[in-house]
């Protein structure tokens, strides 16, 4: 029985010892399997990205779907609108406010005011150029012919001088003549020199309405044209103020395009009536001056008319005597 209980402890010490030496190597095996386990868990999404990566940078033409771009983003802190394809659009405001765009998007009744300021600038310019040349030419050549008859006796010898041209001082000098041939057999040459002197009047007067011809247009433009812009000007803020009505905004945005719009006509109000009313000025001043030499043109005609009056009754006399 001693034996026997001895052998029995004896193996269950031998069985205790054993499980001791044995559970330090499971403990470590039990913790061992786990981080291996772990291990790939944890190095797999990060070699995940890393074989996505390339598909990602450089995707497959025929797979690849293109990703919409982000809507820039102004100075302002609001989005830039984009085009169909998704870039963004560049700024068009200076072209929105371009003076023809403005035109385009008027109303029509400030466009038509818009169309009849811009006619009437090109017939300032076509008047201005038309009457230059003929002032510079009528008054060269007025100068010319007076240098002509300048040694002239008598209207015989200044209508040969003169030649055939026509002219104010050929128009004088005829109708001297063709009173003097009218009143041939009158003594009284006082009655004679009035009625050329009426005749030379009528010349003048008739010389300078046609050397004013346009004179009337470009008054008429520069003292109205200021008043149809302003017009045009009143008419388009009145149509801006009802949008902003029916918009329910005062955004400068939205009210800003209108108003330029109106105050468009006034410009052309402006570039219409400041040429005509400076070219109206240098005309009367030419004008002047040119009809200075048509009144100096009829006091010669006058005088070589009273020289042949003197001539006639000084031949008439000495006969009378004999």
């Amino acid at each position: 029985m001693n034996s026997l209980s001895f052998r029995a402890t004896y193996g269950v010490m031998s069985a205790l010892a054993m499980l001791l030496l044995m559970s330090p190597s499971s403990a470590q095996q039990q913790n061992v399997a786990p981080a291996a386990q772990q291990a790939p868990a944890v190095s797999q999404p990060a070699a995940v990205p890393a074989q996505a990566a390339p598909a990602m940078q450089a995707p497959a033409p025929s797979a690849a779907v293109p990703s919409a771009p982000a809507p820039a983003v102004s100075e302002s802190g609001a989005a830039a609108p984009a085009d169909v394809g998704g870039k963004p659009l560049k700024s068009t405001g200076m072209h929105e406010l371009s003076p023809w765009s403005m035109f385009m998007s008027a109303d029509i009744l400030v466009k038509v005011v818009m169309i009849g300021l811009a006619l009437a600038s090109l017939a300032t310019w076509t008047i201005f150029i038309a009457k230059m040349i003929e002032l510079s030419l009528v008054q060269r050549g007025l100068r010319a012919a007076l240098g002509r008859i300048g040694d002239a006796r008598s209207l015989a010898e200044a209508q040969f001088a003169l030649g055939a041209k026509d002219s104010v001082l050929a128009s004088l000098l005829a109708a001297a003549m063709r009173e003097a041939r009218l009143s041939a057999g009158i003594s009284s040459d006082a009655g004679i020199k009035e009625r050329a002197a009426s005749s030379f009047a009528e010349i003048v007067r008739a010389e300078a309405r046609r050397i004013r011809l346009g004179m009337g247009v470009l008054a008429t433009i520069g003292a109205t044209s200021p008043f149809i812009g302003l017009f045009g000007t009143v008419w388009g803020i009145m149509n801006s103020f009802i949008g902003i009505s029916k918009s329910q905004t005062t955004n400068l945005a939205v009210v800003a395009p209108g108003i330029a719009e109106a105050l468009l006509a006034t410009a052309f109000g402006l570039a219409a009536a400041i040429p005509a009313v400076i070219i109206y000025n240098h005309f009367s001043r030419v004008t002047k001056g040119y009809l200075e030499l048509v009144g100096r043109a009829s006091g010669a005609a006058a005088r070589l008319l009273s020289r042949d009056l003197d001539r006639t009754h000084g031949a008439v006399l000495p006969r009378a005597a004999e």
